[in-house]
């Protein structure tokens, strides 16, 4: 009995100093009003997206650009305006990939690099060459040592909901961080500022602002995946980047030529829809209809008609008029391009030998119009781009007064003049 009763008295004792060390651990926290969490998980996601951050910052660069006027009167003693955009490095000699929108029409462009000891250099740039289609720009500094760079990866595999990360230079705050989920993959149904162009968007909610333009979208590996470019003005949340891929096409034709000599095949191409198998008194199937030809271009010399279905390009399926546009531009002058089409039903081939894309300015005849009563197309989003205060053409506003929608709308339904 007296045994029994001293072990229980040990097993009470053991018990007591098991609660003691919780009551002590309240009783430091006795005072707060809540329970303390203890996240990991959260601490981790924030430790991966401020590590992509951090590695990335230096290969970031803010632009700032003077229009001839501006500097003019700069020179004159006054003040001059200045616009505000964002670039990175890709190359170690000083190679950096912006918006063509950023520097057009700039007499001045000043690119402002993070030095590796924490202070800001400013280096002049040289513009090597812009493309308006695809609003891409690539300059040039001349810095005294190898620069960091980002490394470009591919678009082709960011799908919806992925997280990502944009930095930029939003009315002028350097190196600001974003950080969001891709909305939607493959918009081509937006334009620019009314602006025809190869546009195949990204379309994420990351936060971006006018100055924005040019910056880095970075996937969760710390690549970049996209260009920061535009957003839609009536909306929130709803931003644009032009995926990495499109640049990576143009960047060898800006450091060659300056420009992007691109392959044209004289037509208009359309998607393939019930309304427009009406307007050609087509059955069914798939691809794009052609739908203009343009007197003595390549489509005309090959054998191209009206009313053709393009099935094929090189073995590769076409669904998509855009794409299709996109991929002959894409190939350059001269190159030998094989066709399969159906025309009436039956299955053809055909060989077009590329021309180069005639000057927008430049009026072309047509040897067969578009049948009348086509479905045009619902009217679609417009979109604004990011660049301010710098216009970005001559005579144009860069924002639109209040009540009044920014100028061009753009839409897949309309018909898309192939290259």
């Amino acid at each position: 009995m007296g045994r029994a009763r001293g072990k229980s008295v040990i097993l009470f004792a053991a018990l007591v100093c098991a609660l003691a060390l919780p009551a002590q651990a309240t009783g430091r926290e006795r005072n707060r009003l809540w329970v303390e969490s203890q996240n990991r998980a959260l601490q981790k996601q924030r430790s991966t997206l401020s590590d992509i951050a951090r590695r990335a910052m230096p290969a970031v660069v803010s632009i700032t650009t003077q229009q001839a006027a501006d500097v003019q009167a700069a020179a004159a003693g006054e003040e001059a305006q200045k616009g505000i955009g964002s670039g990175f490095i890709i190359h170690p000699d000083g190679y950096i990939l912006t918006s063509a929108h950023v520097v057009e029409g700039a007499a001045e462009v000043i690119v402002s690099v993070l030095h590796p000891r924490g202070y800001v250099e400013e280096f002049e740039a040289i513009v090597v060459g812009e493309d308006a289609r695809t609003d891409c720009a690539l300059l040039k500094i001349a810095a005294p040592r190898k620069l960091p760079v980002l490394k470009l990866a591919s678009a082709s595999h960011v799908r919806s909901a992925d997280w990502i990360v944009v930095i930029g230079n939003p009315f002028g705050l350097a190196h600001s961080v974003t950080v969001g989920v891709v909305s939607y993959m493959g918009r081509t149904d937006v334009t620019p500022n009314g602006r025809d162009g190869d546009f195949d968007y990204m379309q994420m909610d990351a936060s971006i602002n006018p100055g924005n333009s040019g910056g880095p979208v970075l996937d969760l590996h710390g690549d970049v995946v996209a260009v920061a470019n535009a957003v839609n003005v009536a909306g929130q949340g709803i931003g644009f980047a032009i995926p990495i891929d499109i640049a990576k096409t143009v960047i060898p034709h800006l450091k060659s030529h300056g420009r992007v000599r691109r392959g044209w095949l004289g037509m208009s191409v359309q998607d393939f829809s019930p309304e427009v198998a009406e307007a050609f008194n087509l059955r069914r199937g798939r691809g794009v209809v052609v739908t203009d030809i343009v007197e003595g271009g390549p489509a005309e010399r090959a054998g191209l008609q009206v009313g053709d279905v393009i099935v094929r390009v090189d073995q590769r399926r076409v669904r998509r008029a855009h794409a299709l546009r996109w991929q002959v531009a894409a190939r350059g002058v001269g190159r030998d391009v094989k066709f399969q089409v159906h025309r009436l039903g039956r299955p053809m081939k055909l060989t077009l030998k590329l021309d180069e894309m005639p000057s927008e300015e430049t009026p072309l005849p047509t040897v067969a119009s578009t049948a009348p009563g086509r479905h045009a197309g619902a009217p679609q989003p417009v979109v604004d781009d990011l660049l301010s205060p710098v216009p970005r053409s001559k005579g144009r506003r860069a924002t639109p007064p209040p009540g009044e929608a920014a100028p061009g709308t753009g839409g897949s339904g309309q018909d898309a003049p192939a290259p």
